[in-house]
């Protein structure tokens, strides 16, 4: 997917990832490519700035780790991201149905 078409949207997808529980950030990034059959696969460069953005809004939080030697963060969602990951549903849901009926195939020449 043309990462123009993720333009907007990222905040709502990675919130979508971190959904089912706590994750690393390579994990967010694994998890998004998953649950859209790889159609969605970020560079890390975009996943981790879009992870602090999200913490410093308060929409997850982070903690520090230590597994295997390695320092890693893990990220939850708040109680605001949860909210805010409802809003960003509805949004997209009306998004897609506009787009959908612009797109569609209609007779021509247009009748009334």
């Amino acid at each position: 997917m043309r990462a123009e078409a993720l333009k907007g949207h990222l905040d709502g997808l990675l919130l979508a990832a971190l959904e089912a529980g706590p994750l690393h950030g390579y994990a967010v990034k694994e998890t998004l490519r998953e649950i859209t059959d790889g159609r969605i696969d970020l560079p890390t460069g975009t996943v981790y700035p879009a992870l602090h953005r999200l913490e410093r809004a308060g929409l997850i939080s982070g903690s520090w780790s230590v597994v295997g030697g390695r320092r890693r963060r893990t990220y939850a969602l708040t109680a605001a991201g949860r909210t805010a990951l409802g809003g960003e549903r509805d949004s997209w849901l009306e998004f897609a149905s506009a787009v959908t009926a612009a797109l569609r195939t209609r007779p021509w020449p247009a009748t009334s």
